[in-house]
């Protein structure tokens, strides 16, 4: 469209350009409609931002031409268009060559045309803006004046228009509240017109300056809009303003607006749903997200990958893996290629809840192979968790497809499955699966003969448990205490006391330092077990020199069965003397 014309400069080669262009898609020549003229389905075209000046070319062209279009009828139009198409090109290069000499230098092109321009509300030109008030209403804007912003402004009788309001919401640096201000009193002007085009600048100019009391004055301000405009709010609109509101952490105003898109008559697109939940889950209201996120896949508007990526760390953070994965799956079905750490959060997220571990193990498989190769942790999640909820065969197919395509299993998940089979009892499983290891090349460490041992002992099987326990010695030059313990607990289960005393002076022997456990275990079993407090008291007095510090109900419980065994003697010496 043309704005300001008298200013435009017309370059020579343009309007050639326009002349010369054919469009075998239109059915009339375009400037004005009321002077097209049919020339079937080859014929030439001027862009519709020439306007008056098309209009005017138009008629003086065509009027030079032999034929015009009122004598033809709809059987001569093709036969016109073969006979002319020379002639025509040739006529209309010659008139616009005319025509751009009288367009050099006028100042008005309406005085080329036979009628004057619409005007009106449905002019096209843009209007003048005076630098002058231009330059006074941004001066009071950027500054805090003491008297009323609306006397100021009327001082100054402006001429309001859309394109004055936009150069003044469009300058940085603004107070916000006068950019408010100023809006509001020129709505109450009677030559101003409220356009979604002047909304869009003063929701800019208020993001800009990303302050919480600007930003609501800004939504009640809209809100009344809305109501009193109807049309004039849209999806930029309002998608703007929940993003302001989703930077301030105001999730409920950012849903409120939400919400009323319905209402202003707008449709939610994709980024109306990415800054809701973004907002929400910012405050960390994720129980409000789940039903936003269920609009969002029922509408069938799907942010980018990125941005869905971000979705679904949000919602793992807020413990929604069962929803995050519902966006997954939207993602997969759209062939989306998501951020690899979103893939492996929601994975972990998923590998926590007994109930969403297979959710977890199926995601594996959808990992590209080169991303494969290096998702050791997603795997050590999935194996961790399938243990947790005694899904140990599922764990253990997982861990030999893990060797059979990758990503190599390490230490840690041999371990988990090792772990998940002794405390099964299925000690013949852990023991093949601590062999595969070792013939993979690593070695088994201290947790893992711990584990081993532990199981055997919950069994009752001492012997195989020491034979562990001298195998992990001759492997390891340091055992750590869990490892005794271990022993120790299994020795007073079968109320072998003296051999666990000796594993704990071995312990110390081996320069692993006793912790609480062992002594508190070894003290309990002696007196409830063994009604032997003179070892608890020699073991107490050990704790004492070591440093260590016994609870107080281990400690009532020596005394106890002291004081016990004392009256129980007692009685017995009396009854030998009265006999």
């Amino acid at each position: 469209m043309w704005r300001s014309v008298a200013r435009f400069s017309v370059s020579r080669q343009l309007v050639r350009n326009l002349c010369s262009v054919r469009n075998p898609g239109s059915d009339f020549l375009l400037g004005e409609p009321s002077h097209g003229i049919p020339l079937g389905t080859s014929h030439y075209v001027l862009f519709g931002s020439v306007d008056r000046v098309g209009s005017c070319f138009l008629r003086r062209s065509f009027s030079q031409v032999s034929m015009s279009a009122n004598e033809l009828d709809s059987g001569d139009i093709r036969e016109f268009e073969e006979n002319n198409s020379d002639q025509m090109d040739d006529k209309v290069l010659s008139i616009s060559e005319e025509l751009l000499d009288e367009i050099d230098g006028v100042e008005d092109v309406e005085a080329l045309t036979d009628e004057p321009s619409a005007g009106g509300e449905n002019s096209d030109q843009v209007s003048e803006v005076d630098p002058k008030q231009l330059e006074d209403v941004l001066s009071l804007l950027q500054s805090s004046a003491d008297s009323s912003l609306e006397s100021e402004l009327s001082k100054m009788d402006l001429v309001l228009h859309e394109d004055f309001v936009v150069r003044v919401l469009e300058t940085p640096n603004l107070v916000g509240e006068n950019v408010i201000g100023f809006f509001k009193w020129a709505s109450t002007n009677s030559g101003f017109t409220i356009t979604t085009r002047v909304v869009e600048a003063l929701v800019g100019s208020i993001c800009a300056g990303l302050r919480k009391r600007d930003a609501y004055a800004l939504w009640d301000l809209i809100k009344e809009i809305g109501v009193k405009n109807v049309g004039v709010l849209n999806v930029v609109v309002l998608n703007n303003l929940i993003a302001l509101l989703s930077k301030l952490g105001k999730g409920k105003a950012a849903l409120e607006v939400f919400d009323k898109f319905e209402e202003f008559g707008c449709v939610p697109d994709e980024m109306s749903y990415y800054h809701t939940i973004e907002a929400l889950c910012r405050r960390s209201l994720y129980n409000l997200v789940g039903p936003v996120c269920e609009r969002m896949l029922d509408a069938g508007c799907i942010p980018d990958a990125e941005q869905i990526g971000k979705m679904i760390s949000w919602l793992c953070m807020g413990k929604k893996a069962e929803v995050a994965h519902s966006l997954y799956l939207v993602a997969k079905e759209k062939k989306m290629t998501l951020p690899s750490h979103s893939m492996n959060f929601l994975v972990a997220s998923l590998s926590r809840e007994d109930k969403t571990v297979k959710l977890a193990a199926a995601m594996l498989y959808d990992f590209p192979k080169e991303v494969r190769k290096h998702a050791i942790k997603p795997f050590s999640s999935v194996i961790r968790g399938l243990c947790r909820s005694k899904d140990i065969a599922g764990a253990k197919e997982l861990l030999h497809k893990m060797i059979a395509r990758g990503p190599p299993p390490g230490n840690a998940v041999f371990n988990s499955v090792i772990s998940g089979y002794s405390k099964a009892g299925e000690l013949g499983t852990a023991m093949e699966l601590k062999e595969l290891m070792e013939a993979r090349g690593l070695k088994p460490d201290v947790y893992t003969y711990t584990v081993i041992m532990s199981g055997y002992t919950n069994g009752g099987d001492m012997d195989r448990a020491c034979k562990v326990f001298s195998e992990a010695k001759t492997k390891h030059k340091k055992l750590n205490p869990v490892t005794y313990h271990t022993l120790i607990r299994g020795y007073c289960k079968i109320e072998e006391f003296n051999k666990a005393l000796q594993l704990l002076s071995e312990m110390k022997e081996s320069g692993v330092q006793p912790n609480t456990d062992e002594y508190t275990k070894l003290i309990q079993s002696l007196c409830l077990r063994a009604v032997d407090w003179e070892t608890a008291e020699t073991l107490l007095d050990q704790m004492k020199t070591e440093g260590l510090y016994l609870n107080g109900i281990t400690r009532g419980l020596i005394r106890a069965v002291k004081e016990l065994e004392c009256d129980v003697t007692g009685s017995g010496e009396v009854k030998a003397e009265e006999a």
